[in-house]
């Protein structure tokens, strides 16, 4: 059984929540969802694998499902470039968003990574460009949006995947403006000051539900869902469900005004 949600303190969590052996969401897509169909390509460059896009079903709905995706093993994350996303993943993304939208299918993302890839060619391909049409479109798709925060959501890499009308997140996941031994460089001059700065940064699960970011949060084992896969992933597939259908019954008009109400209201005291 889980621990109450403060007895972990917020370093133990970022441990948890950067554990190798920590499920993916590839794994979560096999449980959860069934015949599902991989979509590759932004139609611009190339197609991004730190990105699994497509379409699949539960409880025989068909949804549009967008994931950042770690790898398993030394040679996928290379690959994935440890589930950080280039431009031509946010843009897949885009595309396939603007399809769910044509044909009427509600969206799940899944978001999983450290932050978005910081290298020259993607720079140089329109990386803060790319996000900021995530969240621009994003925020005004017609058709319901569930974001859910499997381990690690960090900077505007996760910030342009949760753009949703309902906010789900792991117990021991962290989600955050940024590292948080990015944080003590940038206030301490000092990266080993990482734990400290985590326990001030407000990351965790509980602390974003307090303040109105998240929407609902799953319990994990103490040892995190990587000591029990099955029992995490079902309880996450009944509330997915539960709200898929919630969701679906609200008229579009109003679907929007409250996601619109929703991030407006982020960051302003309670």
């Amino acid at each position: 059984m889980s621990k109450p949600y403060n007895i972990m303190d917020a370093w133990q969590k970022v441990q948890l929540a950067r554990d190798s052996d920590r499920p993916k969401a590839q794994d979560y897509i096999h449980f959860l969802f069934n015949d599902f169909i991989e979509l590759h390509g932004d139609r611009k460059y190339g197609d991004d694998p730190a990105v699994i896009g497509g379409i699949g079903f539960i409880e025989s709905m068909p949804v549009t499902i967008i994931a950042q995706s770690k790898g398993s093993t030394l040679e996928e994350n290379i690959e994935k470039k440890f589930g950080m996303v280039s431009p031509e993943g946010y843009r897949k993304a885009l595309r396939l968003a603007r399809q769910a939208e044509k044909f009427h299918r509600p969206i799940v993302t899944f978001i999983d990574t450290p932050g978005a890839y910081p290298g020259k060619g993607a720079e140089e391909r329109g990386q803060a460009e790319a996000i900021a049409q995530c969240l621009y479109q994003f925020s005004d798709l017609r058709t319901p949006i569930i974001g859910i925060v499997l381990s690690e959501g960090g900077s505007g890499g996760a910030l342009a995947f949760s753009v949703a009308d309902h906010l789900i997140m792991l117990e021991h996941a962290i989600y955050s403006i940024l590292s948080p031994e990015g944080f003590a460089s940038i206030l301490w001059k000092d990266e080993s000051l990482a734990q400290k700065a985590s326990e001030i940064m407000g990351l965790t699960s509980e602390d974003l539900k307090v303040e109105g970011f998240v929407d609902t949060i799953i319990p994990e084992p103490e040892k995190g869902a990587q000591a029990d896969f099955y029992k995490v992933a079902n309880d996450l597939r009944r509330h997915l469900v539960d709200t898929l259908m919630s969701l679906k019954k609200k008229r579009i008009a109003a679907l929007l005004e409250q996601r619109y109400k929703k991030i407006r209201e982020l960051g302003v005291p309670l």
